[in-house]
């Protein structure tokens, strides 16, 4: 299994509708990208200050798999109109789980 995590930190002045949009156009890629194993999209409890504001955890079989997601063109239209234009920063991992 291999598994994909990314922290986003949105601009401060992006509106709470618009960062629940951006959850609710991430969750529907499991819809449409067969790779994906499993995938949980959050937003932050905000329990500490300087956390990310959204957060994203995918496996899929193989490395592979994530890169059919990574690449994949619903994927890549979320992350180019609604990410990106909102994004301050962003930290990803991705790794093998051990069996």
């Amino acid at each position: 299994m291999f598994r994909h995590i990314v922290l986003l930190t949105l601009h401060p002045d992006t509106p709470a509708a618009q960062r629940s949009s951006i959850v609710t156009r991430l969750r529907t890629l499991p819809d449409r990208v067969d790779t994906i194993r499993h995938y949980t999209v959050a937003i932050d409890a905000g329990l500490a200050e300087g956390n990310a504001d959204i957060s994203v955890t995918a496996d899929f079989d193989d490395e592979g798999g994530w890169a059919a997601y990574r690449d994949h063109p619903d994927h890549q239209q979320i992350i180019r109109d609604e990410i990106a234009p909102r994004l301050a920063s962003r930290v990803a991992t991705q790794f093998e789980l051990p069996t």
